[in-house]
């Protein structure tokens, strides 16, 4: 239960929905934000390949309810990226503010909250006073972590751009051309789950930026509304950035895929032209063989001495006469 020096605020950071319910009443929170915490999803989370599921089967969502006393329950989804898998986990992160205590439960591996109670205890500055610096530590480690998330999508692209584009067309085989589709797709699918990550964050700002502008005409002095309206616009823009970037990494990965197809389509034109050019060669011996094997009784040559050796002399040449077009035109 860390607290907040410079204004003997407290901050609980509870193992499960059970215990931040249990905290919440502690704290004092009203009638209206313990019927809003009963109605919010707070089940323990599922896992599943394409991220954690609540308890409905749907992916982790953003929600923010306020009530009128000014206590804020939010839920947000997490994201960290392993770099020896390239993949990206996520979770989720639960708050309740009032004006004395700061609730929170944190599930996943993004660590937000410690690295939130690092920045806040170490003395780093941290806008706006009170259980809103708390919610703006929070939520600046959390765009933090979605920004970390990005530059490590970011460097995957950058190696398998290399790999994809300018690997040397002759080294690549069926198995590298199906590794690396496969790589492209699943790079495409992170960084989809990094976009639903970081989605319900930039649609619960709208909700905390109109709490900030109703405290206006309560009896919250100026500058902690503006502090709370920096800090706010900060995590909008740097989400705002974070999502750009997601676009461009997923923009490239569209055009590696576009390159890596037109590859394919090229080599395998190259070998059907190979196949065609074989395969006009054998046909002029075929054509040939099969004239003088249908055994008529009178047919040139059939007689003549140098017949055998003059027919396969014509098959030869005229075969060694295609092979040189071929090659000429770079069928083979």
């Amino acid at each position: 239960m860390p607290e907040a020096p410079a204004t003997g605020l407290t901050w609980v950071v509870v193992p499960d929905g059970t215990a931040l319910r249990d905290e919440a009443r502690r704290g004092g929170l009203s009638e209206q934000g313990l019927r809003m915490l009963d109605e919010h999803p707070l089940t323990d989370l599922r896992p599943s390949p394409t991220g954690p599921l609540d308890d409905s089967g749907r992916h982790v969502r953003g929600h923010v309810n306020r009530s009128y006393a000014g206590e804020i329950l939010l839920t947000l989804p997490t994201a960290t990226y392993v770099d020896a898998s390239r993949d990206v986990r996520t979770g989720a992160l639960t708050c309740v503010v009032t004006d004395r205590v700061v609730v929170a439960w944190e599930q996943g591996e993004a660590g937000v909250l410690g690295a939130a109670a690092h920045k806040l205890c170490g003395g780093l500055p941290v806008p706006d006073t009170g259980t809103r610096q708390v919610l703006a530590a929070i939520l600046l480690t959390l765009v933090t972590r979605a920004a970390d998330v990005e530059a490590g999508l970011g460097d995957a692209v950058a190696e398998l751009e290399q790999l994809v584009v300018e690997t040397p067309d002759r080294s690549r085989t069926a198995d590298s051309d199906e590794a690396s589709l496969g790589a492209v797709y699943g790079l495409k699918r992170e960084i989809a789950e990094a976009r639903r990550a970081l989605g319900p964050m930039t649609s619960a700002l709208p909700e905390l930026e109109a709490e900030a502008q109703e405290a206006r005409a309560a009896d919250r002095p100026v500058r902690d509304l503006e502090a709370t309206s920096a800090w706010l616009r900060r995590v909008r823009e740097r989400s705002d950035r974070v999502d750009a970037h997601l676009d461009a990494h997923d923009g490239l990965l569209d055009a590696m895929l576009s390159v890596h197809l037109s590859t394919v389509s090229v080599r395998q034109n190259e070998d059907m032209r190979k196949i065609s050019a074989w395969a006009a060669m054998i046909t002029v011996p075929t054509l040939v063989a099969g004239i003088y094997g249908m055994n008529f009784r009178y047919m040139p040559e059939l007689d003549w001495r140098f017949g055998y050796p003059f027919a396969l002399t014509v098959m030869a040449t005229a075969c060694g006469l295609l092979y040189r077009a071929f090659r000429r035109s770079g069928w083979l």
